[in-house]
């Protein structure tokens, strides 16, 4: 067995010297259909629609077309697309509340859950990011015609991302390391969690998702 074994790994080697820097292994499977990938655990298509596959759904729909009149048909694709419409709502609802499996991968987790709360039961200057984006275009935008304004506008906003910089690495650091001391067994890496913190800080608070469980001033432990 153990000569087998040497002479796979020279055969290998053999191989590996044969080919140029270059050469980029086969993955070992075929790469998987559109289909099959919307079809995947976890991927938007198949959270969000029926389990019936694309040729299975086209050939029903085809034998519903044959079987009913004109106005059947019409007001049948109405109900169908009032059901698309009540159950994507259904979905966003259940996203809205932190239901896991209807969230997105980056939000799934019992420690992205715990920075969720950390972030959403404070205020910071990041949550101004959006606001003063919009401002800070028009004022550049009046600028150009007015130099002295335009000059005194971009020192302005200069600091201002300076020390929406400074916050935001502070933030960061400072939820990761709360996230780590709550799950010490976390997988999750320091720079993930403060970055999802971060991201989660930059959203106008009525705009996030999921939404908020806390409110401002509540203490997360």
């Amino acid at each position: 067995m153990n000569d087998a074994n040497q002479k796979d790994n020279v055969d290998n080697a053999s191989a590996s010297e044969k080919h140029s820097k270059a050469y980029t292994p086969k993955k070992g499977h075929a790469t998987p259909s559109r289909k099959q990938a919307q079809a995947a655990s976890g991927a938007f298509e198949a959270r969000f629609s029926t389990a019936e596959s694309y040729g299975e759904s086209r050939k029903k729909r085809k034998e519903l077309k044959a079987s009913m009149s004109d106005e059947e048909w019409k007001q049948y694709k109405a109900d169908q697309k009032e059901a698309r419409r009540k159950q994507q709502q259904a979905a966003q609802a259940a996203m809205d509340r932190g239901e896991e499996k209807y969230l997105l991968p980056r939000d799934k987790g019992q420690e992205k859950r715990f920075i969720r709360d950390f972030v959403d039961a404070r205020r910071y200057l990041n949550n101004l990011v959006m606001p003063f984006a919009i401002i800070l275009l028009v004022l550049l935008f009046i600028g150009q015609k007015q130099q002295t304004l335009g000059a005194a506008v971009s020192m302005v906003a200069m600091v201002i991302m300076i020390v929406l910089f400074i916050e935001g690495v502070y933030l960061g650091r400072k939820a990761s390391r709360a996230a780590k001391a709550k799950y010490p067994h976390t997988t999750e890496s320091g720079f993930s969690l403060g970055f999802y913190a971060y991201g989660r800080a930059t959203q106008p608070r009525r705009w996030r998702t999921p939404k908020p469980r806390v409110e401002i001033g509540d203490k997360v432990e």
